[in-house]
């Protein structure tokens, strides 16, 4: 017996050690380049080598948008598996699967506060819960936001991250199209602004839906937005499509949008369009120039 390796070389080994976490670096999906996890949590999720905006969940979409503080609210509870759908395991079960892995009932989450002490009702999707796809749950979520945004006379903002309708609701799922549109109408009927953050991806029914009639559309950086994926559109038009197709640089320069934003930039972007958009302005004259008053 070697009393050295065998018994000594462990407790002194045992003395120095620590606990190391996980995932201490992480590989940024565009450039392939290491991140430290503080500098990539501190740029929010931005990569600091190439500017890729990586995806984050709701909760966090939520804190580096409003101000400390905020409320999110307790969002109504909608019918659990409403079909009884089934396809290779029960659509009941891929939903608990969900709630556990998000900590969430549904696939948005919605919060009230301010921005940069502008108040705001916030609407972010979690794409990590069933792809972002869009339920009687998330319809009834958005509906919720416009009549909170209406209560409180305050702008609403949707961060949209969607694949689209939800396959295991059918129809259900369907209706909240027209539900969404008219949810948001009410918003502008109460002459509040409309606020569409298009992040990546938002397609197929959330797109052809509220994702495309807000006062203003802003999108990150590189976001795919569209309905129908490019292969789809590829086979049905037989013609190959443009360079960057269907990324948020290519719908800007097309007038799909009216700003790319970063993220690390967003936050001063809502404020400042919100500011321009709610704050009283000087000049009552038609056609007099509208300065926003200080």
């Amino acid at each position: 017996m070697n009393w050295i390796s065998d018994w000594a070389l462990p407790k002194i080994q045992g003395l120095f050690k620590r606990d190391v976490p996980e995932n201490l670096w992480h590989k940024c999906p565009a450039c392939e380049q290491m991140i430290f996890h503080r500098d990539l949590e501190r740029n929010l999720h931005v990569c600091t080598h190439c500017g890729h905006h990586m995806r984050i969940g709701a909760q966090r979409r939520l804190e580096c948008t409003l101000d400390a503080g905020f409320q999110r609210i307790e969002l109504p509870k909608s019918p659990v598996d409403p079909l009884r759908f089934r396809d290779q395991r029960r659509y009941g079960d891929r939903l608990r699967e969900a709630q556990a892995k998000a900590g969430m009932e549904d696939a948005v989450a919605v919060a009230h506060g301010t921005i940069n002490g502008r108040r705001a009702v916030v609407a972010a999707f979690e794409f990590s819960f069933m792809g972002g796809s869009m339920s009687a749950g998330v319809g009834e979520a958005i509906v919720t936001a416009a009549r909170l945004a209406v209560l409180q006379d305050a702008p609403l903002i949707i961060f949209s991250a969607s694949g689209g309708a939800r396959m295991q609701e059918g129809a259900i799922s369907l209706m909240q199209m027209p539900r969404t549109i008219i949810a948001t109408q009410m918003v502008k009927e109460a002459g509040l602004p409309f606020i569409m953050v298009l992040c990546d991806p938002t397609t197929g029914g959330v797109t052809a839906s509220f994702a495309m009639v807000g006062d203003i559309q802003i999108a990150e950086p590189g976001a795919m937005i569209g309905f129908a994926g490019a292969r789809v559109i590829e086979q049905t038009v037989r013609e190959k499509l443009p360079e960057g197709f269907q990324r948020a640089e290519y719908l800007l320069e097309h007038g799909i949008l009216d700003m790319v934003v970063k993220r690390t930039e967003m936050k001063e972007t809502l404020a400042r369009v919100i500011s321009l958009l709610r704050e009283p302005v000087i000049g009552e004259e038609p056609g007099s120039e509208l300065v926003p008053a200080h």
